[in-house]
């Protein structure tokens, strides 16, 4: 599926957009914390990508505009026994291109992902941010999302 939205084109990401992809997820300093530069890390992100592409219920979204990446978003199926078995979306590590950010890119992205949920047939759409992004958090809610659940992580 290929959509356009605020002068850009949402499509499935491919091989050659990793680079891009990784270079997203760094821009910024939460992103620089946990994530290495691509070149150094090259053969890693290329097995996770290629795995994400291979599960059907997986899958990467790109915002391009002039051939150029200018946002991505991760969204993934998940398939439970809550709500009649209904099956969930999970959007995450959605980026948009510093230069970018407060033009609207972000929330046509989150249009684009949560109409992908819908013709899924999901109950439901979820997603985490970190608490310290409080922007992101009012971004979030400015769509429709509520503060439900209270997430909790366990490092391993």
């Amino acid at each position: 599926m290929t959509a356009r939205s605020e002068g850009a084109t949402y499509r499935e990401a491919v091989r050659g957009d990793l680079p891009a992809i990784v270079a997203l997820l760094n821009d910024d300093t939460f992103g620089q914390a946990r994530n290495p530069v691509f070149d150094k890390e090259a053969a890693r992100y290329e097995a996770a990508f290629d795995a994400i592409l291979t599960d059907p219920n997986n899958g990467y979204i790109v915002a391009a505009r002039d051939g150029a990446i200018i946002g991505c978003y991760q969204l993934t199926f998940i398939r439970g026994l809550s709500y009649t078995g209904g099956e969930r979306a999970q959007i995450e590590s959605v980026r948009v291109a510093s230069e970018l950010r407060g033009s609207g890119l972000g929330s046509a992205m989150m249009r684009d992902a949560i109409e992908r949920a819908k013709i899924r047939g999901c109950v439901l759409a979820q997603l985490t941010t970190d608490v310290r992004r409080e922007q992101t958090k009012q971004f979030y809610e400015r769509l429709g999302f509520k503060a439900s659940h209270h997430g909790m992580k366990l490092w391993l």
